[in-house]
């Protein structure tokens, strides 16, 4: 099997007076049927010249998987009143924003199970969490594309 070999077309790309080369600037487009067929066959090439690797990479995913604590929780920081923390659960991807109003004794309250958001979603990421100074309110970001392109929220940790 060959290797694909993408078309280079010239493209100029100058930003503070400094001039650059761009010869695949035109794979940027996700939606663009050539590209897609393009990695498509990327894909297809890769996926054929590590076949013989195939029981070595599960080998090598199970021991590195096996190395992972599946449960797991952040270091605890204290602010304005409350200490903050992130868990993960076995069996789960996604991080679990949580608190504890001030005492790590005290009852978790949960104000973002990732895991529950992400249902339905190929890609999920929450970035940027911040809590309003009287503790009733979190913004974050959610990224659903993989392109670190984000919609802002607010959640009312109140109601």
């Amino acid at each position: 099997m060959k290797a694909p070999d993408a078309r280079k077309i010239k493209k100029e790309l100058t930003i503070h007076g400094d001039t650059r080369i761009d010869n695949y600037y035109w794979m940027k487009d996700r939606e663009d049927p050539e590209v897609l067929a393009y990695l498509k066959a990327e894909n297809e090439y890769t996926k054929h010249i590590l076949k013989e690797t195939e029981s070595l990479q599960k080998t090598i995913y199970e021991e590195i998987v096996g190395r992972i604590k599946q449960t797991d929780m952040s270091v605890p920081y204290f602010l304005n009143g409350y200490y903050y923390y992130s868990r993960y659960d076995e069996g789960y991807e996604y991080p679990i924003y949580c608190r504890k109003k001030g005492s790590l004794d005290g009852e978790e309250e949960i104000m973002l199970n990732v895991n529950e958001m992400a249902k339905g979603h190929e890609f999920y990421s929450i970035s940027g969490l911040n809590v309003s100074p009287d503790n009733s309110l979190i913004s974050f970001g959610v990224d659903t594309v993989s392109r670190r392109l984000y919609t802002i929220h607010i959640k009312n940790l109140i109601t």
